[in-house]
């Protein structure tokens, strides 16, 4: 998507050096799987995938540079995946499609001020394109001087941030994926969608919050009757 981006395609400077580049439209393009691309500075370096066989290409028909789609790619029987992209580019051309990815962009960056500026949530890292990932990870209240208030532990939070993704997708309300980082459980939104708000993301935040409160409080609650 920072290909046809309005404000952001100064991402990708340094690019136009490489020898080829991979392209997975169905992410910052909005395609439904599948869709990518392997691009080429010279296309003589598809021939490392080139393989003739008599009854599918046979090296006669290439000499003869009559089409063969098997020639670049590993794939033989295949969809034609690029229809799709093509009549996206058509009808909305690639100044739309990068005002979009520029919306989520900028929408990223709002929910991950959101969530900087709340205790309850610690981000891994600042968001770059349009994903966030972040976990629920509140201060324990404290009873007292003697026993003040205190971070949740990693193993907690660990255990917390699982049992708040399952809860939340069994609910039904909402589907939130996860990732690890230095070996830690986290949360993560891809914010791919044109017609998500702030609004709706913020939801889904309180959503985690309140999971993650019922969450604690019965585990709390479990230990004082144990």
């Amino acid at each position: 998507g920072l290909m046809v981006s309005n404000r952001y395609r100064h991402l990708l400077d340094g690019t136009r050096l490489a020898d080829s580049v991979t392209v997975d439209f169905h992410k910052t393009f909005f395609q439904p799987v599948s869709s990518s691309a392997l691009l080429v500075r010279d296309r003589t370096m598809l021939e490392h995938v080139t393989y003739y066989a008599d009854y599918l290409n046979p090296e006669s028909a290439a000499l003869a540079e009559v089409p063969n789609q098997v020639d670049k790619s590993i794939q033989t029987t295949r969809r034609f995946d690029a229809l799709k992209l093509w009549m996206t580019l058509r009808i909305m051309g690639a100044d739309a499609i990068g005002a979009l990815f520029d919306e989520a962009i900028d929408l990223a960056t709002r929910v991950g001020s959101l969530l900087a500026a709340d205790d309850d949530f610690e981000l891994a890292a600042d968001p770059q394109l349009s994903t966030l990932v972040f976990r629920y990870r509140p201060r324990i209240p404290g009873s007292g001087p003697a026993n003040p208030a205190r971070m949740l532990s990693e193993d907690a939070a660990d255990t917390l941030n699982l049992a708040i993704r399952a809860a939340v997708f069994a609910s039904g309300e909402a589907v939130v994926a996860g990732t690890k980082v230095a070996g830690r459980h986290y949360l993560k939104f891809t914010l791919l969608n044109a017609e998500a708000s702030l609004g709706d993301i913020s939801d889904i935040i309180g959503l985690l919050r309140r999971t993650g409160a019922q969450l604690l409080a019965s585990t709390a609650t479990a230990e004082a009757t144990a």
